[in-house]
């Protein structure tokens, strides 16, 4: 049924052999206007996607901010959505919560505080959004489900909240939690959005209840494909896109970003969109790997990529401002693509044309069903307050999928309007901006530095004095667990300074978290290798800890990771595995280890054999490998339970 109702609109749609006849669109404001545009935006987190961009030296850091945030000069994004940190595995990696426990309170772990700081340093009136995608497992108090206990989960997120404000004096925005708690904690400005997920059963639920009616100010939905329900249409609520994109950047995926940035409004009313994911700064060979607005993964060399999604972004956004209302006379164009056109109010008037094919623009999800797009010929006719503008500034992006040819963001000869009116040809995989404005620009900076792969030899002694900067210690991405700089006061020796785990109860989560902590680093191509750490267990009967190279997934497969890992135990024994969970022995053994002890691990593999030694002298060779043939590095414990790690150092062929 499906495959026939689709043959009919293929053949109902107006095939031109070239350039397709001119068809008339107006613009007009006496007609009425529609919602007022809230912006367009990124989302770091979801889990711990900017992981690795705090690493970056300057200028190169700064650089890649200003792509991201500085107003006319690249995406010039008007709102930044953040993971409120849970402790737990939430896609990529897992962000450090600001109370691991109940009693616990620290508003400088993470990144994000940071990152929403150089946002609003760049852009003072950009949106600031904050979204648990998990929480610390108090939070649960014993149940993998945060909203059994409303009143804790509400506190826990108001924290975060006031803490912004006290700690780094950033105003959240928005966010989704009760309106009782926000208002009795004096957040009365602080808006909600529902349900941050889909569209249903929340708009059911707003209907149907007075008082969540008036609570919700924003009905969000992620990945809605360009369109809405109609219940949502009713409630007269604003519509937002606040999960979207999360697709590969190449062209393709910026053609995906074109398309939907247009038709969400065309086809959904949805008055914002937020990219999934902001930068994609996490290994590439982590799950969604590219799936940013631009790509910044490499630290260590300082190179960065900025994308197409980012001059795709800068057509809307450079060009607009949150505030300005969209026209009623939007649509689609005749032989394929869409049109929008916004104002201030005050005689200015942006329009925005994108004409992407199917192919050159399928996003991630939802599933795109086929359409058609041809060249073709277009007469704006400006009317109402618009019908004296006699000029518009005219930036062209055209992805070239034939020669490569790609030209983002082209600043093209004024179009002269006269007498109300101008054609202009549009070609397949285009988008215009046609504006009033005169502030557009193609920001650049001189070329980062080359790519290059992980250093071979690498060396890190966790020795950061004082109040670190960043919690977490460079290029480690946590895949479950947290690990943090110590200051081990109790310690007179080589040992006060470390890396600690420092999550003792599992978290509330959606993901599948491994039940041991693991920290991955290193060049997923790595094979041959050699990896020392120096491991301190804290917990006297259960305490474990290893090291472990070629260690093949992370993410939300991390719970299946596989790899050679060596294990030293509380207990004085150790095991071989080659699984993180510890199904597949290679060799064990005893070891004499036992907790609040400091050992030195050493791993060495070469082809399909492994070798390990204690404190320097061999505890067991030649265990045989088959699988997997390469991966990164990784520390981590075999609970949730503290440990901590020193003297870090790899050393690969």
């Amino acid at each position: 049924m499906n495959t026939g109702n689709q043959f009919f609109i293929l053949l109902s749609i107006p095939l031109c052999i070239r350039v397709c006849s001119g068809d008339d669109y107006i613009l007009d404001d006496k007609v009425g206007l529609g919602r007022s545009f809230d912006g367009i935006g990124g989302l770091s987190g979801g889990g711990a996607t900017s992981r690795l961009l705090v690493n970056y030296a300057e200028p190169y850091r700064s650089q890649i901010l200003d792509y991201l945030f500085k107003p006319n000069f690249g995406a010039s994004l008007q709102i930044l959505k953040v993971e409120i940190g849970g402790d737990a595995q939430t896609t990529d990696g897992t962000e450090p919560s600001h109370m691991h426990y109940e009693d616990d309170e620290n508003y400088f772990r993470g990144y994000e505080w940071w990152l929403m700081k150089e946002a609003k340093k760049r852009n003072p009136n950009i949106t600031l959004i904050g979204l648990p995608w998990a929480f610390p497992g108090w939070v649960g108090n014993g149940e993998n489900w945060p909203y059994s206990f409303p009143d804790i989960t509400a506190s826990y997120v108001v924290s975060w909240i006031l803490g912004a404000k006290q700690y780094h004096d950033l105003d959240i925005d928005y966010v989704g939690i009760l309106r009782y708690t926000l208002d009795k904690s004096g957040l009365e400005r602080v808006k909600i959005i529902a349900s941050d997920n889909l569209w249903e059963p929340i708009t059911s639920y707003v209907i149907a209840d007075r008082e969540l009616q008036d609570a919700v100010d924003v009905l969000g939905a992620h990945y809605p494909g360009t369109t809405t329900v109609s219940a949502a249409l009713k409630t007269g609520k604003t519509l937002w896109s606040s999960e979207d994109y999360s697709t590969f950047n190449d062209n393709v995926g910026g053609g995906c970003w074109a398309r939907i940035l247009n038709q969400n409004y065309v086809n959904g009313k949805m008055t914002a969109t937020i990219s999934w994911n902001l930068v994609a700064s996490y290994y590439e060979d982590l799950p969604f790997g590219r799936d940013g607005l631009m790509t910044a993964n490499e630290p260590w060399s300082g190179n960065y990529v900025v994308e197409s999604p980012i001059w795709i972004t800068a057509h809307t956004t450079q060009f607009t401002e949150p505030g300005w209302t969209y026209l009623q006379t939007v649509g689609h164009l005749t032989h394929g693509g869409s049109y929008v056109a916004l104002t201030d109010e005050r005689g200015n008037l942006t329009i925005i044309t994108e004409t992407m094919t199917h192919d050159h623009s399928v996003c991630i999800r939802p599933h795109l069903f086929p359409y058609n797009v041809t060249a073709q010929n277009v007469t704006f006719h400006l009317k109402g307050s618009f019908a004296s503008i006699s000029e518009l500034q005219v930036w062209h992006s055209k992805f070239d999928f034939k020669t490569n040819n790609t030209a983002m963001l082209q600043n093209l000869k004024p179009i002269q309007v006269i007498e109300g009116s101008f054609i202009i040809e549009l070609d397949v995989d285009e988008v215009y901006t046609l504006t009033t404005l005169r502030n557009g620009q193609k920001g650049s900076y001189p070329d980062p530095p080359p790519s290059a792969p992980f250093p071979k030899t690498y060396k890190d002694d966790f020795d950061v004095q004082g109040n670190p900067y960043f919690s977490e210690a460079p290029d480690f991405a946590d895949q479950t667990g947290v690990f943090e700089y110590f200051t081990n006061l109790t310690d007179p020796g080589p040992h006060v300074f470390t890396l600690r785990q420092v999550v003792t109860q599992r978290p509330v989560t959606w993901v599948a978290d491994a039940y041991q902590t693991i920290s991955v680093i290193g060049d997923y191509r790595w094979q041959d290798l050699v990896v020392s750490c120096e491991v301190y267990m804290e917990a006297v009967h259960t305490g474990g800890v290893f090291v472990a190279v070629r260690v093949d997934k992370g993410g939300g497969v991390v719970r299946s990771v596989k790899g050679i890992f060596f294990w030293v135990y509380a207990d004085g024994t150790y095991k071989v595995t080659n699984d993180l969970s510890g199904m597949t022995v290679l060799a064990e053994g005893l070891s004499g280890t036992r907790a609040r002890v400091w050992y030195t691990l050493t791993l060495t593999v070469k082809g399909n054999y492994a070798a390990g030694e204690l404190n320097g002298y061999p505890l067991w060779k030649n265990a045989v490998l088959q699988e997997p043939r390469n991966g990164w590095a990784a520390i981590g414990t075999s609970s949730f339970e503290p440990a901590q790690f020193d003297n870090f150092a790899i050393e690969a062929e």
